[in-house]
Protein backbone atom coordinates (compact mmCIF):
# COMPACT_ATOMS: atom_id res chain seq x y z
CA UNK A 1 0.00 0.00 0.00
CA UNK A 2 1.40 3.40 -0.96
CA UNK A 3 1.29 6.40 1.34
CA UNK A 4 -1.35 7.99 -0.93
CA UNK A 5 -3.49 4.85 -0.74
CA UNK A 6 -3.13 4.90 3.02
CA UNK A 7 -4.40 8.45 3.35
CA UNK A 8 -7.27 8.22 0.83
CA UNK A 9 -9.90 5.58 0.41
CA UNK A 10 -11.95 5.82 -2.81
CA UNK A 11 -15.11 4.96 -0.92
CA UNK A 12 -14.76 7.27 2.03
CA UNK A 13 -12.42 10.10 1.06
CA UNK A 14 -9.54 11.19 3.28
CA UNK A 15 -8.82 8.80 6.12
CA UNK A 16 -8.18 9.97 9.65
CA UNK A 17 -4.55 9.65 10.61
CA UNK A 18 -3.24 8.05 13.79
CA UNK A 19 0.26 7.79 15.21
CA UNK A 20 0.93 4.90 17.59
CA UNK A 21 3.99 5.14 19.82
CA UNK A 22 5.36 1.65 20.34
CA UNK A 23 5.48 -1.40 18.06
CA UNK A 24 5.09 -3.93 20.86
CA UNK A 25 2.12 -6.20 21.46
CA UNK A 26 -0.39 -3.46 22.28
CA UNK A 27 0.84 -1.15 19.52
CA UNK A 28 0.80 -3.79 16.77
CA UNK A 29 -2.63 -5.10 17.78
CA UNK A 30 -3.98 -1.55 17.90
CA UNK A 31 -2.54 -0.82 14.45
CA UNK A 32 -4.29 -3.91 13.07
CA UNK A 33 -7.71 -2.92 14.36
CA UNK A 34 -7.45 0.78 13.53
CA UNK A 35 -6.51 -0.10 9.96
CA UNK A 36 -9.52 -2.43 9.86
CA UNK A 37 -11.75 0.45 10.92
CA UNK A 38 -10.51 2.76 8.19
CA UNK A 39 -7.68 4.74 9.80
CA UNK A 40 -4.35 5.58 8.18
CA UNK A 41 -1.92 4.26 10.78
CA UNK A 42 1.71 5.06 11.45
CA UNK A 43 3.66 3.24 14.18
CA UNK A 44 6.87 4.74 15.55
CA UNK A 45 9.26 2.49 17.49
CA UNK A 46 12.41 3.65 19.25
CA UNK A 47 14.16 0.30 18.75
CA UNK A 48 15.77 -0.49 15.42
CA UNK A 49 13.80 -3.73 15.08
CA UNK A 50 10.89 -5.53 16.69
CA UNK A 51 11.55 -6.78 20.21
CA UNK A 52 11.29 -10.55 20.04
CA UNK A 53 12.99 -11.53 23.29
CA UNK A 54 11.61 -11.76 26.79
CA UNK A 55 10.06 -14.47 28.87
CA UNK A 56 7.07 -16.50 27.59
CA UNK A 57 3.67 -14.87 27.85
CA UNK A 58 0.07 -15.96 28.36
CA UNK A 59 -3.00 -15.32 26.21
CA UNK A 60 -6.14 -16.13 28.17
CA UNK A 61 -9.86 -15.64 28.38
CA UNK A 62 -11.21 -12.67 26.45
CA UNK A 63 -7.86 -12.13 24.72
CA UNK A 64 -8.23 -15.50 22.98
CA UNK A 65 -11.28 -14.14 21.21
CA UNK A 66 -9.29 -11.08 20.14
CA UNK A 67 -6.59 -13.17 18.45
CA UNK A 68 -9.25 -15.42 16.92
CA UNK A 69 -10.91 -12.39 15.32
CA UNK A 70 -7.51 -11.26 14.07
CA UNK A 71 -7.06 -14.59 12.30
CA UNK A 72 -3.83 -15.50 14.11
CA UNK A 73 -5.17 -18.04 16.62
CA UNK A 74 -4.15 -21.12 14.55
CA UNK A 75 -0.60 -19.78 14.25
CA UNK A 76 -0.44 -19.20 18.01
CA UNK A 77 -1.84 -22.66 18.76
CA UNK A 78 0.99 -24.12 16.67
CA UNK A 79 3.44 -22.04 18.76
CA UNK A 80 1.89 -23.01 22.11
CA UNK A 81 4.39 -23.99 24.78
CA UNK A 82 3.41 -27.29 26.33
CA UNK A 83 4.64 -26.64 29.85
CA UNK A 84 4.13 -29.91 31.67
CA UNK A 85 5.48 -29.45 35.16
CA UNK A 86 6.16 -26.74 37.73
CA UNK A 87 8.45 -27.86 40.54
CA UNK A 88 8.96 -25.90 43.74
CA UNK A 89 12.15 -26.30 45.77
CA UNK A 90 12.98 -25.49 49.38
CA UNK A 91 16.02 -23.49 50.50
CA UNK A 92 18.27 -26.56 50.43
CA UNK A 93 17.17 -27.51 46.92
CA UNK A 94 14.89 -30.36 48.02
CA UNK A 95 11.56 -30.76 46.23
CA UNK A 96 8.50 -29.32 47.93
CA UNK A 97 6.03 -30.34 45.23
CA UNK A 98 5.64 -30.78 41.48
CA UNK A 99 2.29 -29.61 40.14
CA UNK A 100 0.44 -29.01 36.91
CA UNK A 101 1.33 -25.40 35.99
CA UNK A 102 -2.31 -24.52 35.43
CA UNK A 103 -3.11 -25.12 39.10
CA UNK A 104 -0.87 -22.16 39.95
CA UNK A 105 -0.92 -19.84 36.94
CA UNK A 106 -4.67 -19.60 36.55
CA UNK A 107 -4.62 -20.88 32.98
CA UNK A 108 -7.10 -23.41 31.61
CA UNK A 109 -5.54 -26.52 30.07
CA UNK A 110 -6.46 -27.08 26.42
CA UNK A 111 -7.85 -23.57 26.03
CA UNK A 112 -5.44 -20.85 27.10
CA UNK A 113 -2.12 -20.25 25.37
CA UNK A 114 1.44 -19.71 26.45
CA UNK A 115 3.84 -18.67 23.70
CA UNK A 116 7.26 -17.14 23.29
CA UNK A 117 6.90 -13.39 23.18
CA UNK A 118 8.66 -13.34 19.83
CA UNK A 119 6.11 -15.71 18.29
CA UNK A 120 3.24 -13.40 19.21
CA UNK A 121 5.23 -10.34 18.09
CA UNK A 122 5.90 -11.94 14.71
CA UNK A 123 2.27 -13.01 14.26
CA UNK A 124 0.96 -9.52 15.00
CA UNK A 125 3.51 -7.83 12.76
CA UNK A 126 2.83 -10.22 9.87
CA UNK A 127 -0.88 -9.42 10.14
CA UNK A 128 -0.36 -5.67 9.80
CA UNK A 129 2.97 -4.88 8.13
CA UNK A 130 1.55 -4.53 4.59
CA UNK A 131 -1.15 -2.06 5.64
CA UNK A 132 0.58 0.16 8.19
CA UNK A 133 3.57 2.50 8.08
CA UNK A 134 6.33 1.58 10.56
CA UNK A 135 9.07 4.02 11.57
CA UNK A 136 11.81 2.14 13.41
CA UNK A 137 14.76 3.69 15.26
CA UNK A 138 12.74 6.83 16.00
CA UNK A 139 10.43 8.19 18.68
CA UNK A 140 8.22 11.11 19.58
CA UNK A 141 10.11 14.14 20.84
CA UNK A 142 7.27 16.62 21.38
CA UNK A 143 3.48 16.78 21.10
CA UNK A 144 1.43 19.94 20.50
CA UNK A 145 -2.38 19.79 20.59
CA UNK A 146 -2.98 23.52 20.17
CA UNK A 147 -4.29 23.17 16.61
CA UNK A 148 -6.88 20.91 14.96
CA UNK A 149 -4.71 17.85 15.32
CA UNK A 150 -1.58 16.73 17.12
CA UNK A 151 1.64 18.26 15.82
CA UNK A 152 4.46 15.80 16.39
CA UNK A 153 8.19 16.30 16.19
CA UNK A 154 10.30 13.17 16.05
CA UNK A 155 13.65 12.50 17.64
CA UNK A 156 15.04 11.94 14.14
CA UNK A 157 14.03 15.45 13.10
CA UNK A 158 10.78 14.86 11.22
CA UNK A 159 7.56 16.82 11.78
CA UNK A 160 4.03 15.63 11.03
CA UNK A 161 0.45 16.25 12.10
CA UNK A 162 -1.98 13.48 13.04
CA UNK A 163 -5.63 13.43 14.01
CA UNK A 164 -4.73 11.37 17.09
CA UNK A 165 -1.71 10.00 18.92
CA UNK A 166 -1.95 6.76 20.93
CA UNK A 167 0.67 5.73 23.46
CA UNK A 168 1.45 2.00 23.51
CA UNK A 169 4.97 2.49 24.83
CA UNK A 170 4.94 0.40 27.95
CA UNK A 171 5.24 0.70 31.70
CA UNK A 172 7.68 3.61 31.51
CA UNK A 173 5.71 5.40 28.78
CA UNK A 174 7.24 8.59 27.41
CA UNK A 175 3.86 9.47 25.87
CA UNK A 176 2.22 9.28 29.30
CA UNK A 177 4.92 11.46 30.83
CA UNK A 178 4.49 14.13 28.13
CA UNK A 179 0.72 14.07 28.53
CA UNK A 180 0.15 13.60 32.26
CA UNK A 181 3.46 14.26 33.99
CA UNK A 182 5.93 12.11 35.94
CA UNK A 183 5.37 8.37 36.22
CA UNK A 184 5.61 8.37 40.03
CA UNK A 185 2.06 9.67 40.46
CA UNK A 186 0.62 6.60 38.66
CA UNK A 187 3.22 4.01 39.59
CA UNK A 188 2.14 1.47 42.21
CA UNK A 189 5.27 -0.36 43.28
CA UNK A 190 4.50 -3.84 44.59
CA UNK A 191 7.56 -4.28 46.79
CA UNK A 192 9.86 -6.43 44.69
CA UNK A 193 12.15 -6.42 41.66
CA UNK A 194 13.03 -9.03 39.08
CA UNK A 195 15.54 -9.88 36.40
CA UNK A 196 15.15 -12.27 33.48
CA UNK A 197 17.74 -13.47 30.99
CA UNK A 198 18.68 -16.55 29.00
CA UNK A 199 21.45 -19.01 29.82
CA UNK A 200 22.62 -22.43 28.68
CA UNK A 201 20.40 -25.36 29.57
CA UNK A 202 22.91 -27.56 31.35
CA UNK A 203 20.23 -28.85 33.74
CA UNK A 204 18.42 -31.39 31.57
CA UNK A 205 15.18 -29.41 31.83
CA UNK A 206 12.45 -29.85 29.22
CA UNK A 207 8.99 -28.28 29.07
CA UNK A 208 9.11 -27.37 32.74
CA UNK A 209 9.88 -24.71 35.31
CA UNK A 210 11.83 -25.24 38.53
CA UNK A 211 11.53 -22.56 41.22
CA UNK A 212 13.64 -22.14 44.35
CA UNK A 213 12.30 -20.02 47.21
CA UNK A 214 13.43 -18.54 50.49
CA UNK A 215 11.44 -15.78 52.21
CA UNK A 216 11.51 -12.74 49.94
CA UNK A 217 13.68 -14.39 47.28
CA UNK A 218 13.00 -16.65 44.32
CA UNK A 219 15.02 -18.08 41.47
CA UNK A 220 13.58 -20.04 38.57
CA UNK A 221 14.74 -21.87 35.46
CA UNK A 222 12.17 -22.14 32.70
CA UNK A 223 12.69 -24.53 29.78
CA UNK A 224 10.06 -23.82 27.14
CA UNK A 225 11.03 -26.92 25.13
CA UNK A 226 14.03 -29.12 24.47
CA UNK A 227 16.21 -26.13 23.54
CA UNK A 228 19.77 -25.60 24.67
CA UNK A 229 18.68 -22.41 26.45
CA UNK A 230 16.54 -21.72 29.49
CA UNK A 231 14.98 -18.53 30.78
CA UNK A 232 16.54 -17.63 34.11
CA UNK A 233 14.51 -15.56 36.53
CA UNK A 234 15.47 -13.85 39.80
CA UNK A 235 12.95 -12.09 42.03
CA UNK A 236 13.49 -10.41 45.39
CA UNK A 237 11.64 -8.26 47.89
CA UNK A 238 12.79 -4.65 48.01
CA UNK A 239 10.84 -2.19 50.20
CA UNK A 240 11.66 0.85 48.08
CA UNK A 241 12.23 0.95 44.32
CA UNK A 242 15.97 0.98 43.52
CA UNK A 243 15.72 3.92 41.12
CA UNK A 244 19.49 4.17 40.75
CA UNK A 245 19.62 0.66 39.33
CA UNK A 246 16.79 0.91 36.80
CA UNK A 247 18.95 2.65 34.19
CA UNK A 248 22.33 1.23 35.21
CA UNK A 249 23.01 -2.39 34.13
CA UNK A 250 26.10 -2.71 36.30
CA UNK A 251 24.18 -1.47 39.34
CA UNK A 252 21.52 -4.09 38.59
CA UNK A 253 24.09 -6.88 38.54
CA UNK A 254 25.68 -5.60 41.73
CA UNK A 255 22.33 -5.44 43.51
CA UNK A 256 21.38 -8.97 42.45
CA UNK A 257 24.79 -10.30 43.50
CA UNK A 258 24.39 -8.72 46.94
CA UNK A 259 20.80 -9.93 47.46
CA UNK A 260 21.57 -13.50 46.39
CA UNK A 261 25.12 -13.71 47.78
CA UNK A 262 24.37 -16.60 50.17
CA UNK A 263 21.78 -18.35 48.00
CA UNK A 264 22.05 -22.04 47.27
CA UNK A 265 20.71 -24.35 44.57
CA UNK A 266 21.78 -23.15 41.06
CA UNK A 267 21.75 -19.46 41.97
CA UNK A 268 25.56 -18.95 41.99
CA UNK A 269 25.70 -20.27 38.42
CA UNK A 270 22.79 -18.04 37.43
CA UNK A 271 24.59 -14.99 38.78
CA UNK A 272 27.72 -15.98 36.86
CA UNK A 273 25.68 -16.38 33.67
CA UNK A 274 24.04 -13.00 34.26
CA UNK A 275 27.44 -11.30 34.12
CA UNK A 276 27.85 -12.44 30.52
CA UNK A 277 24.21 -12.39 29.38
CA UNK A 278 23.45 -10.17 26.40
CA UNK A 279 19.69 -9.98 27.00
CA UNK A 280 19.10 -9.18 30.69
CA UNK A 281 15.94 -7.30 31.61
CA UNK A 282 15.57 -5.76 35.07
CA UNK A 283 12.68 -3.80 36.53
CA UNK A 284 10.49 -3.29 39.55
CA UNK A 285 7.28 -5.27 39.89
CA UNK A 286 4.60 -2.64 39.66
CA UNK A 287 1.30 -1.50 38.23
CA UNK A 288 0.13 1.67 36.50
CA UNK A 289 -3.15 3.02 37.86
CA UNK A 290 -4.59 6.17 36.28
CA UNK A 291 -7.86 8.03 36.84
CA UNK A 292 -8.17 8.58 33.08
CA UNK A 293 -6.41 7.23 30.02
CA UNK A 294 -6.75 10.13 27.60
CA UNK A 295 -6.36 13.87 27.26
CA UNK A 296 -7.49 15.75 24.19
CA UNK A 297 -6.50 13.82 21.09
CA UNK A 298 -4.01 11.55 22.87
CA UNK A 299 -4.82 8.27 24.66
CA UNK A 300 -2.93 5.36 26.23
CA UNK A 301 -3.30 1.59 25.90
CA UNK A 302 -1.72 -1.50 27.42
CA UNK A 303 0.99 -1.17 30.05
CA UNK A 304 1.25 2.57 29.41
CA UNK A 305 -2.27 2.98 30.81
CA UNK A 306 -2.84 -0.01 33.09
CA UNK A 307 0.12 -2.32 33.54
CA UNK A 308 -1.08 -5.12 35.84
CA UNK A 309 2.41 -6.61 36.60
CA UNK A 310 3.55 -10.10 35.65
CA UNK A 311 2.20 -11.42 38.97
CA UNK A 312 -1.27 -11.39 37.40
CA UNK A 313 -0.24 -13.21 34.23
CA UNK A 314 -2.56 -10.81 32.40
CA UNK A 315 -0.29 -8.13 30.92
CA UNK A 316 -0.45 -9.48 27.38
CA UNK A 317 -4.17 -10.22 27.57
CA UNK A 318 -4.95 -6.70 28.82
CA UNK A 319 -2.85 -5.25 26.00
CA UNK A 320 -4.70 -7.26 23.35
CA UNK A 321 -8.16 -6.61 24.76
CA UNK A 322 -7.43 -2.91 25.37
CA UNK A 323 -6.21 -2.48 21.80
CA UNK A 324 -9.37 -4.10 20.45
CA UNK A 325 -11.62 -1.96 22.65
CA UNK A 326 -9.83 1.33 21.90
CA UNK A 327 -9.86 0.82 18.14
CA UNK A 328 -13.46 -0.37 18.08
CA UNK A 329 -14.61 2.48 20.29
CA UNK A 330 -13.13 4.94 17.79
CA UNK A 331 -14.87 3.33 14.80
CA UNK A 332 -17.41 5.83 13.51
CA UNK A 333 -16.84 8.25 16.41
CA UNK A 334 -14.75 11.35 16.97
CA UNK A 335 -11.81 11.08 19.34
CA UNK A 336 -13.66 12.48 22.38
CA UNK A 337 -16.61 10.10 22.12
CA UNK A 338 -14.33 7.18 21.22
CA UNK A 339 -11.98 7.69 24.16
CA UNK A 340 -14.92 8.03 26.53
CA UNK A 341 -16.49 4.80 25.31
CA UNK A 342 -13.13 3.00 25.55
CA UNK A 343 -12.70 3.92 29.21
CA UNK A 344 -16.33 3.27 30.10
CA UNK A 345 -16.40 -0.19 28.56
CA UNK A 346 -12.89 -1.40 29.47
CA UNK A 347 -12.07 -0.08 32.94
CA UNK A 348 -13.96 -2.72 34.94
CA UNK A 349 -12.10 -5.48 33.08
CA UNK A 350 -8.78 -3.79 33.81
CA UNK A 351 -9.61 -3.33 37.48
CA UNK A 352 -10.59 -6.94 38.14
CA UNK A 353 -7.48 -8.23 36.38
CA UNK A 354 -5.15 -5.87 38.22
CA UNK A 355 -6.67 -7.32 41.38
CA UNK A 356 -5.19 -10.74 40.57
CA UNK A 357 -1.79 -9.54 41.80
CA UNK A 358 -2.41 -10.87 45.31
CA UNK A 359 -3.00 -14.42 44.09
CA UNK A 360 0.13 -14.55 41.95
CA UNK A 361 2.39 -12.95 44.52
CA UNK A 362 1.29 -15.14 47.41
CA UNK A 363 1.84 -18.36 45.47
CA UNK A 364 5.06 -17.63 43.62
CA UNK A 365 6.89 -15.19 45.90
CA UNK A 366 6.05 -15.47 49.61
CA UNK A 367 7.95 -12.80 51.52
CA UNK A 368 7.94 -14.22 55.06
CA UNK A 369 8.87 -17.58 56.55
CA UNK A 370 5.29 -18.10 57.69
CA UNK A 371 3.85 -17.30 54.25
CA UNK A 372 6.36 -19.65 52.64
CA UNK A 373 5.39 -22.50 54.99
CA UNK A 374 1.71 -21.89 54.27
CA UNK A 375 2.38 -21.84 50.52
CA UNK A 376 4.32 -25.07 50.69
CA UNK A 377 1.57 -26.73 52.71
CA UNK A 378 -0.94 -25.77 50.01
CA UNK A 379 1.31 -27.14 47.28
CA UNK A 380 1.64 -30.46 49.09
CA UNK A 381 -2.17 -30.63 49.26
CA UNK A 382 -3.39 -29.74 45.75
CA UNK A 383 -7.04 -29.77 46.83
CA UNK A 384 -6.25 -26.63 48.86
CA UNK A 385 -5.30 -24.69 45.72
CA UNK A 386 -8.26 -22.78 44.19
CA UNK A 387 -9.36 -24.13 40.82
CA UNK A 388 -8.46 -21.91 37.86
CA UNK A 389 -11.99 -22.46 36.60
CA UNK A 390 -13.17 -20.39 39.57
CA UNK A 391 -11.22 -17.30 38.52
CA UNK A 392 -13.48 -15.30 36.20
CA UNK A 393 -11.26 -12.24 35.75
CA UNK A 394 -9.63 -13.49 32.54
CA UNK A 395 -13.03 -13.68 30.81
CA UNK A 396 -14.82 -10.87 32.62
CA UNK A 397 -15.42 -8.90 29.41
CA UNK A 398 -17.51 -10.11 26.49
CA UNK A 399 -16.14 -8.50 23.34
CA UNK A 400 -18.62 -6.28 21.54
CA UNK A 401 -18.91 -6.54 17.76
CA UNK A 402 -17.59 -3.41 16.05
CA UNK A 403 -18.30 -2.84 12.36
CA UNK A 404 -15.21 -2.82 10.14
CA UNK A 405 -15.10 0.03 7.63
CA UNK A 406 -12.61 -1.73 5.32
Amino acid sequence: MTRTDQLTDIRSGPRRTVLISGAGLAGSALAFWLNRYGYAVTVVEKAATLRRGGYPIDVRGTALEVVRRMGILPRLRDAHIDLRRLTFLDADGSVVASVDPHTVTGGVAGRDLEVRRGDLTDALYAAVRDDVEFLFDDSIDTLDQSGHGVDVTFRGGGRRTFDMVLGADGLHSHTREMLFGPEEQFHRYLGCCFAVFTMRNTFGLSHETVMWNTPGRAAALYAVGDDDEVHAFLNFAQPEPPFDAFRNPQAQRDLLAAVFADAGWEVPGMLAALRDADDPFFDGVSQIRMPRWSSGRVALVGDAAYAPSFLTGQGTSLALVGAYMLAGSLAGRDHAAGFSAYEHDTRAFVTVNQGLVGEGGATLFPTTARALRQRNDRLRNPTAIPSPEGRPAHSALTLPDFTPLR
